[in-house]
């Protein structure tokens, strides 16, 4: 059962990414991504300490770590990414 706790910290990343994507299409300016996925982030990792079985926090601290650093990680691998893959000008 603990795999299902993990799956749940890649989850809550991916759906942080996803937010993030979509709010790319709005004229929000970019900077504020990484703020709104790391609060987006904190609160599924609440949702997460009390619904899903196996999740990696027992109280509600660190289910706010947890769940920040998920989201911000969403914004940083996409970073990692774009700048990994940016071609030289």
């Amino acid at each position: 059962m603990e795999s299902m706790g993990i799956m749940g910290v890649a989850g809550i990343t991916v759906i942080c990414y996803f937010i993030a994507a979509a709010l790319k299409l709005t004229p929000l300016a970019n900077k504020w991504l990484p703020s709104i996925c790391g609060l987006c982030g904190a609160l599924l990792g609440i949702v997460g300490l009390f619904f899903m079985p196996g999740f990696p926090a027992e109280d509600i601290i660190t289910a706010l770590a947890v769940g920040i650093v998920s989201g911000l990680a969403a914004t940083g691998g996409h970073e990692a990414v774009t700048q990994l893959t940016k071609k030289e000008e």
